[in-house]
């Protein structure tokens, strides 16, 4: 018995002057460090081989975390106690961050790059002359279907989600503002709707559409809509055309009611403590090279119009993801609605989750 003790005491020992060693050998890198640099983005949404080529170029270290949300993302920057370099918002969730004072401004003259974004995308109204933020990726939200699995429904409008034929056969990303949103399309309302009877009206239609859903979730549809759990889905176009890839026998609308058209930008939060290397990383996703790159690996449309020329043909052309310009001016882009009337959309959302048996 006392041997096993000794054993024991021993292996103990041990571990704790590994575990001591360990953090002398490759010690955490600390916020501040000029070779360091968080960066906070949306989960599967930046080639990792990119962040690489960063490194080994600049010798700067990246530390990549992922958020599933903007709420999620807003919460924690705006509470302190993280130190994020960049961080990479929807238009909205910028407009607020911007009005908290949670950005530091971009500084234009350390980003050549920039002139390889399409000018349309620059000056828009959620960050008049690009103050704070730099295009990064851009979509809608539609329908991701299979047509011979659907055959004879006409996914071209919302309200086909709630044909009786598609029971227990549709996800849905999980976003309030996407949920609440498409229901609020379906009804002829706007994406930015603030009257809380016309919300919980769509909140109860939604609720009408429970038989038919399957699940309410989020990066799980790629593997669901793949392995063919569901011939449905209501997904950014971006996961859309990732999922095609790996089945062909989908395809993808924006209904003609209307949707969301997003646009996701780079920041850097007003806690970076590497605003040089967050310049440095900016201006190298710029890169037209890069930028392709990142773009035939992420899947969502670039606003870099160096790298659009050098995507293949077929990508090019592809309306479904680069909708022409009579598509998009039917489309809304999200507004911040303010924290109450977000609060608002979050509750009603949840109440529909929990109707689904």
């Amino acid at each position: 018995m006392r041997r096993l003790l000794q054993l024991i005491g021993v292996s103990l020992l041990i571990a704790v002057l590994l575990l001591f060693s360990t953090r002398f050998i490759d010690p955490p890198p600390k916020a501040g460090k000029g070779n360091v640099l968080y960066v906070y983005n949306w989960g599967e949404y930046m080639d990792p081989a990119l962040l690489k080529k960063f490194e080994k170029e600049t010798g700067i270290r990246v530390i990549y975390e992922t958020f599933d949300s903007n709420e999620s993302m807003l919460a924690k920057i705006k509470n302190g106690g993280t130190h994020y370099d960049i961080a990479v918002p929807s238009e909205y969730a910028i407009q607020k961050m911007a009005d908290d004072n949670l950005l530091i401004p971009i500084d234009h003259k350390q980003l050549p790059n920039l002139k390889n974004i399409d000018p349309s995308f620059m000056n828009l109204d959620f960050d008049k002359e690009n103050k704070y933020s730099v295009p990064y990726f851009w979509g809608t939200v539609g329908i991701l279907y299979n047509p011979k699995a659907t055959k004879g429904i006409d996914f071209s409008s919302w309200n086909s989600l709630w044909n009786k034929r598609l029971k227990n056969n549709v996800l849905i990303v999980d976003g309030a503002r996407e949920g609440i949103g498409f229901a609020l399309n379906s009804m002829g309302e706007s994406l930015n709707e603030t009257n809380t009877a016309k919300l919980k009206r769509a909140e109860e239609k939604l609720e009408k559409l429970s038989p038919n859903v399957k699940g309410v979730v989020g990066d799980e549809i790629n593997t669901m809509m793949v392995q063919k759990e569901a011939d449905v889905a209501v997904v950014w176009s971006g996961m859309g055309a990732d999922i095609m890839t790996e089945n062909e026998n989908l395809d993808f609308v924006v209904p003609k009611e209307g949707s969301n058209l997003w646009f996701d930008n780079m920041v850097i939060p007003k806690t970076a403590q590497n605003v040089e290397g967050a310049h440095k990383f900016i201006n190298f996703l710029l890169d037209e090279k890069n930028g392709r790159q990142n773009t035939e690996w992420v899947g969502y449309a670039t606003p870099n119009m160096k790298s659009y020329q050098l995507l293949d043909k077929k990508v090019r052309e592809d309306k479904r993801f680069y909708p022409s310009q009579a598509v998009k001016d039917k489309l809304e882009v999200y507004e911040d609605l303010g924290q109450e009337k977000i609060g608002e959309y979050n509750e009603l959302f949840l109440k529909f989750k929990m109707s689904l048996k």
